[in-house]
């Protein structure tokens, strides 16, 4: 959630605040809000698909920062979309922001679009770290409050909704949170993180002690993600506002200012309700006046019970009502532990999913086509062996229920296109099952190699490669390792630290690597809801997108790789026994094959560009088998 400029009107009113030390406390970390934070904050790569690796290092070092303090942090993730859809239009204009941002990101490098898999990367350092976490079944908010009250703690978060919430220990907002720099006390030589609170009894009092209770109708009336009422808009041209002394404010501000003296007359918010219906067209007020309560309910603090879930004295927190009769038992445990993503939430509730935008190339299909096969299986597994799916129906009826729709990307304009699948139930050896035995049916599959699965013109006429998962792995050596290996870790290190001289984004191998992140996120899902069969892969650490195309950039050199290797001499032995182990393995017709399908494409460049999920027109790479490091480079193509 969020309400309209909020954050920054109190942000110039420090009176509202309090100086803490926060040390020996626990602490309840708003999960979704925090991943957000320390990737942007921390300046890391947006234009390439993510820096992984730094990412899970910014984690690491926050905390261990927390350790030191004697800090015990909680973290709570939020889960599917609201049930209510109350949200459904905030979502969606949301997406169409980040879709306009994506166009400024690959020209001028400025923006905030967060990489496809840094949800992922954040759970899994969190299991590593030991750091106890749970993800909620809808938005955290309340959840948060509720934990945080039990035990008389502050939440860490930076949304302004925790400005309405009646938090007993206070809020206490990322950009006042100097976690970076840690203090000591002169008297206890105990560390500490300065951080400045949030309480609302401060906020009240400055405007004449209006009543905590009127805090909700004030966000509501404000406007915030839940509610935008263009009837609204009447009351606030009517209507005069005391707004007393102002500061140097903005429009925004001044509005914010003079609504609160303006809700500091009324005694109750019935009474402020019925003052603001006074100034709509009596047709409107029962909308109104439903729509206002309704979405106050949303500052209530949850019933659900978090605390003994973290403690271990329950397997799962207390699920929401809707979700009854849904899901079966083993999923709610592995969705609360973070075992298994959000994304299947909505999927099974709402029948509705949204694509995250990536930085790619705007001019080509959207990245998550590649991936669309993955995501029927999902969808069928979900849906057609969910406990509320007709299963006795005839074929006919069923087929109503066997779609999800998605929200993606087409063009520069978001998408809404409805994915069909077949409603018959899987059969295994033993016959149908539904996700309560889905855990005990054998993985026939081994492995998903969408990413260079000719059929479905993954790359858009860029190139191809035989390359595993880990090719974009840049893993530290153990302190032992071979010297030659630290060699070699240390000149990529420096690669991946050094600016491109050409600072213009090479759209077309963005485009490339955002496939394979969406190829592999969807594979990752599927693995995890059929109970991970394959181990997972380590995320925290597999992509780099500074290094890949800085790398890719120094490929264009015909010595660089050369020069690379010649220094480690081991190093170079291994890569020309893979290089020969490769190339035994592949038909003795492939690089020539591969040659006639390059030409075939530079001749077909000037036809129609094909649209559609699986464009047959691919370009491989043009190689010269004599020479070793060809079948490296890539043909220049945005």
């Amino acid at each position: 959630m969020g309400i309209h400029g909020l954050m920054s009107y109190v942000g110039e009113n420090k009176h509202f605040f309090c100086e803490l030390r926060l040390k020996n406390t626990k602490l309840i970390i708003d999960g979704s809000n925090l991943y957000h934070h320390l990737y942007f904050d921390s300046g890391l790569d947006i234009q390439h698909g993510g820096d992984y690796d730094s990412f899970t290092d910014r984690v690491h070092k926050f905390f261990e920062t927390l350790t030191v303090c004697n800090i015990k942090p909680y973290v709570l993730l939020d889960g599917g979309c609201d049930v209510t859809d109350k949200k459904f239009e905030t979502l969606k204009q949301r997406a169409k922001d980040k879709i306009n941002m994506v166009c400024t990101i690959t020209h001028r490098g400025n923006g905030k679009i967060l990489p496809l898999l840094t949800r992922e990367v954040f759970k899994q350092t969190l299991t590593k770290l030991h750091v106890p976490f749970v993800q909620c079944f809808s938005e955290a908010d309340r959840e948060l409050v509720s934990l945080a009250n039990y035990w008389c703690c502050p939440v860490l978060t930076l949304d302004s909704d925790f400005c309405i919430f009646d938090l007993k220990a206070g809020y206490c907002p990322f950009t006042y949170f100097q976690w970076k720099n840690i203090c000591t006390c002169k008297e206890t030589s105990e560390c500490y993180v300065s951080a400045q609170c949030f309480f609302n009894d401060k906020f009240c009092s400055y405007f004449s002690n209006m009543s905590k209770a009127l805090l909700p109708l004030f966000a509501v009336l404000n406007g915030n993600d839940y509610i935008n009422l263009p009837s609204l808009e009447t009351f606030f041209s009517k209507v005069r506002f005391p707004v007393g002394p102002c500061s140097r404010s903005n429009r925004r501000h001044m509005r914010i200012q003079g609504l609160l003296n303006w809700l500091s007359c009324f005694a109750d918010p019935e009474e402020a309700i019925e003052n603001v219906l006074k100034y709509l067209k009596k047709q409107d007020q029962t909308e109104v006046r439903e729509l206002l309560c309704s979405s106050m309910e949303e500052y209530k603090q949850s019933d659900v019970n978090l605390k003994d879930f973290f403690l271990g004295d329950t397997h799962r927190p207390d699920i929401p009502k809707y979700l009854f009769g849904i899901l079966p038992e083993w999923m709610l445990c592995s969705l609360a532990k973070g075992q298994l993503p959000a994304f299947f939430i909505d999927a099974l509730v709402l029948r509705r999913t949204f694509l995250l935008v990536q930085v790619e190339n705007p001019q080509l299909p959207s990245c998550h086509v590649v991936s669309l096969p993955v995501r029927k299986v999902i969808y069928q597994l979900l849906i057609c062996s969910s406990q509320n799916f007709p299963s006795a129906c005839c074929a006919e009826e069923a087929s109503q229920y066997c779609y999800v729709t998605e929200f993606d990307r087409l063009n520069k304009s978001l998408k809404k296109s409805k994915v069909e699948f077949t409603g018959q139930s899987f059969i295994s050896a033993e016959g149908n099952f539904s996700l309560e035995t889905m855990p005990e049916v054998p993985f026939y599959i081994c492995s998903i190699k969408l990413w260079n699965n000719e059929e479905h013109g993954l790359f858009n006429g860029r190139f191809k490669t035989q390359n595993e998962d880990h090719s974009c792995l840049l893993l530290k050596p153990e302190p032992a390792a071979d010297a030659d290996v630290m060699k070699l870790y240390n000149e990529l290190v420096n690669i991946k630290n050094k600016k491109q001289q050409n600072k213009q984004l090479d759209l077309g191998l963005a485009h490339i690597f955002c496939q394979w992140q969406c190829c592999l996120q969807m594979g990752f899902y599927l693995n995890q809801l059929l109970w991970t069969p394959l181990p997972e892969p380590d995320l925290t650490r597999i992509y780099s997108g500074p290094l890949i195309h800085n790398v890719y950039q120094k490929l264009k050199s015909s010595s660089f790789l050369q020069d690379l290797l010649s220094t480690t001499p081991k190093v170079e032995m291994l890569f020309q026994n893979m290089r020969t182990a490769v190339i035994s393995a592949l038909p003795a017709d492939f690089f020539s094959k591969h040659k006639t399908r390059s030409r075939k494409h530079k001749r077909e460049q000037h036809k129609p560009t094909v649209t559609g999920a699986t464009s047959k027109l691919e370009t491989y790479l043009d190689c010269d088998v004599s020479n070793r490091f060809t079948g490296l480079q890539v043909d220049d193509q945005t």
